[in-house]
């Protein structure tokens, strides 16, 4: 199969020809049908956050179950599936609690180090990127990092749920559980910050305030339910931002990955309010905000993949879909080949796409 592989960080991808192995115990074949470019791949292929190379990237996808392993009960050969970088053991505390984003023992979904490795090219194992590996024609996961969905979803928009629409509704929803008739503020209008400003209004936030430094990410935001919009770049955010709130917002997401960003959204908030930081700010950085501020029951949080139950959540938001309550057409920004991911990316870092989408043959 066909798969675009990180051989050295900084650097780009590399599309080779490389293998799979057999469904082992619990594990599950998919035949990659979408996958949508990420930020977090970036930031990996950037060398912000560390991981072994080589590694096969991508990780927000959908496809075909082609074959199961042995234990496997949950899919069989033909179902249609999202798969989720939150992957889970069932058997830790954080699990066994509902809160399946932050197991602490996803790696026992790992194959062990003394098997054969799930990926490779010749003689070269190639590290599974978190989890999933899915800028490739095929993926081979653990049964606990797929949900089963209903076949009458495109999954062209399918494979968005499986990270940014999850990860900015569910900070909305889930982590930061807004309230409605609330006032919100969300830096950054990306793939990330326009399903947490319509996580929002899902939510029933009165007011939503989408700030960025592009014009054209404005405007977009105002179509997933933007009340009012900053530009950055046209003066002080935060200042804005508490002008047109008299004093502040109740809620404030941060959906960039940038210190300045998380400290400007805990900034906007008002008396007792909450500011959620989405993105990931790169390792080594820290997050400073003046202490005598907590005084005033102001909050700072973060946010592990908008902290779902992915197999309940991502089947309810392809009925709101399907229903016309949430927007993903409108996500999508270009539909590539897989040859054309580096391309992808660097639109990406352009700031001229909410996001790609690599759709492969069929």
């Amino acid at each position: 199969m066909r798969a675009a592989i990180l051989r050295e960080a900084p650097g780009a991808l590399q599309i080779e020809d490389v293998s799979h192995d057999k469904p082992g115990p619990r594990e599950v074949l998919v035949r990659t049908v979408a996958a949508g470019l990420c930020h977090s791949d970036l930031h990996f292929m950037e060398a912000l956050y560390p991981h072994p190379l080589p590694a096969v990237l991508g990780h927000e996808s959908a496809g075909v179950v082609e074959a199961v392993g042995d234990q496997v009960t949950y899919v069989q050969p033909g179902d249609h599936v999202i798969t989720c970088l939150s992957v889970y053991c069932g058997n830790c505390e954080n699990c066994l609690s509902g809160h399946l984003a932050i197991c602490d023992d996803k790696n026992s979904t790992n194959r062990p180090a003394s098997a054969s490795p799930r990926l490779f090219k010749g003689d070269e194992p190639l590290q599974q990127f978190l989890y999933m590996s899915s800028f490739a024609e095929y993926m081979l996961v653990h049964e606990h990092g797929v949900v089963k969905i209903r076949k009458d979803m495109p999954l062209d928009r399918a494979a968005l749920i499986g990270c940014g629409v999850t990860t900015g509704i569910g900070a909305v929803l889930n982590t930061a559980k807004v309230e409605p008739g609330s006032t919100v503020a969300v830096l950054g209008c990306g793939g990330i910050g326009l399903n947490a400003v319509q996580g929002a209004a899902l939510a029933g936030a009165a007011r939503i305030i989408a700030v960025d430094l592009n014009p054209m990410k404005l405007e977009l935001a105002k179509t997933f339910g933007a009340t009012d919009v900053v530009n950055g770049s046209e003066g002080d955010a935060v200042k804005q931002v508490r002008e047109l709130t008299k004093g502040g917002v109740h809620y404030a997401f941060e959906a960039i990955g940038l210190k300045v960003a998380a400290e400007q959204a805990f900034g906007m908030l008002r008396r007792g309010g909450t500011a959620c930081v989405i993105g990931m700010i790169p390792v080594g950085q820290k997050v400073e905000v003046p202490g005598y501020e907590l005084l005033s029951e102001k909050r700072l949080m973060g946010s592990n993949m908008g902290s779902n139950r992915f197999r309940i959540d991502m089947p309810r938001y392809i009925d709101l879909y399907l229903d016309g309550r949430l927007k993903l057409d409108e996500l999508v920004s270009a539909r590539i080949a897989l040859d054309d991911i580096n391309e992808g990316f660097a639109n990406m870092k352009a700031g001229s796409v909410a996001r790609s989408v690599i759709v492969f043959d069929q």
